[in-house]
């Protein structure tokens, strides 16, 4: 996972937080726990602006 800009620390603890938990809990694979963080950000008012989520993708093989 790279950022493309530098972001909040909180909101990306929140992402980090939401992503590992849905690769870990949830079974996802990382581009689906991370399109579920994303969302799930989108959906507090706290996160809601794309500035605190939008930031970050995924590089390279996941296996």
């Amino acid at each position: 996972m790279a950022s493309l800009w530098k972001v909040d620390d909180r909101a990306t603890a929140e992402l980090m937080k939401n992503f590992y938990q849905g690769m870990i809990k949830d079974g996802l694979r990382p581009a689906a726990a991370l399109r579920a963080a994303q969302i799930a950000m989108w959906k507090q008012q706290r996160w809601q602006e794309p500035y605190y989520w939008a930031a970050f993708v995924l590089q390279g093989e996941w296996k």
